[in-house]
């Protein structure tokens, strides 16, 4: 079973190499303050090339989530059911990652997350669990 690796190009090496190092980060426009995620050479929201990569406090909220109960690929049979959720950092920019450690019943939109870096077949990935106040 081969496990997806992420491709490494000199603008998303930097964030997969923070997150080794324990690290979640986003990248900032210096022209307008606009945040997000994934990495990309310019701003999306105005263009301008010139921006900054900043860490996230790791804090964030459940956007939307989906519960997969069929595996479409080899490396996540083990996994099912899982789930797979957009998450809202406290800075702006949205991710798309897993909630981890909790039943599925428990996600709900606008619960409050914190970050868990999980290292997974060689690479380091962001997961996030349920806030302890947000748990049944």
């Amino acid at each position: 079973m081969t496990t997806p690796q992420p491709t490494l190009t000199p603008i998303t090496r930097p964030y997969w190499d923070a997150l080794e190092q324990g690290r979640l980060t986003f990248q900032k426009c210096e022209e307008c303050d606009h945040s997000w995620l994934p990495a990309r050479e310019c701003c999306p929201a105005c263009l301008s090339p010139a921006w900054r990569r900043v860490d996230a406090r790791g804090n964030g909220r459940i956007v939307s989530w989906v519960v997969y109960h069929t595996a479409y690929a080899d490396h996540l049979k083990a996994r099912v059911p899982y789930n797979v959720a957009i998450v809202e950092l406290e800075e702006g920019p949205r991710l798309l990652t897993s909630i981890v450690d909790c039943e599925h019943a428990a996600l709900q939109v606008d619960a409050p997350v914190q970050l868990k870096i999980v290292p997974e077949h060689g690479v380091s990935l962001p997961l996030f669990v349920l806030s302890s106040g947000s748990r049944p």
